[in-house]
């Protein structure tokens, strides 16, 4: 399954975009292409975190958007984090964690955190499209991890769970940038404390004034 949009070289993209839409339309379209990964920060950014940065993925779904402080770490170094629909309060949990799925092995994994349901399977493409515990699931094996985009069967169709399986890919840098949060947090500002002198030891001002 090929889940990495394909962009025309820009090259031969450009004459194209030329005739069609002029110059300043030619130039607008290339200046949208995404930036490509920056493997350090995105190496650095989830190592703060505790996550293996080979582990991090993002999706996209229409009307779904990330909710920011879902973004952690899941397992050992696995990664997830939950996008939320604004109309229907509706949330698509992507989780990526080590392991693998198989024929044998997948009616043994649980959809989600539901332990001891039994779990339903069947083979969509490369993936595995899985029922169980009031939600559903696609799982795409991967080398030596597996990617699932889950959420409850009756808040998200099928095809929308399928369509952001689809779309679960690797982050770019600016994915990256609006993902995880950042490796080097400011430093939070030191707390003035009005009970110390300034003089002697520096220890607190206990004394009681007039009446106290």
């Amino acid at each position: 399954m090929n889940r990495h949009a394909r962009v025309l070289p820009v090259l031969l993209l450009a004459p194209l975009l030329l005739t069609a839409c002029g110059s300043e339309k030619a130039s607008e379209e290339v200046s949208e292409k995404a930036p490509a990964t920056d493997a350090g920060e995105l190496e650095a950014r989830a190592q703060a975190m505790g996550v293996a940065p080979e582990l991090v993925y993002v999706t996209e779904a229409p009307g779904f958007t990330l909710a920011q402080q879902s973004v952690g770490v899941l397992g050992d170094d696995g990664f997830s984090a939950t996008w939320v629909d604004g109309d229907t309060n509706a949330l698509l949990r992507l989780a990526v964690d080590r392991g693998t799925i198989t024929a044998d092995t997948c009616p043994e994994q649980p959809v989600g955190d539901m332990s001891g349901e039994h779990t339903t399977c069947e083979r969509d493409g490369d993936s595995w499209y899985r029922t169980g515990a009031g939600r559903h699931e696609y799982a795409l094996p991967e080398k030596g991890h597996v990617v699932r985009v889950s959420a409850e069967a009756d808040a998200v169709p099928r095809d929308v769970l399928r369509a952001a399986a689809l779309a679960a890919h690797r982050p770019d840098a600016a994915e990256t940038d609006r993902l995880l949060p950042s490796a080097d947090p400011a430093p939070a500002s030191p707390v003035e404390r009005g009970d110390l002198p300034r003089y002697g030891d520096g220890a607190p001002d206990n004394r009681v004034d007039v009446g106290g």
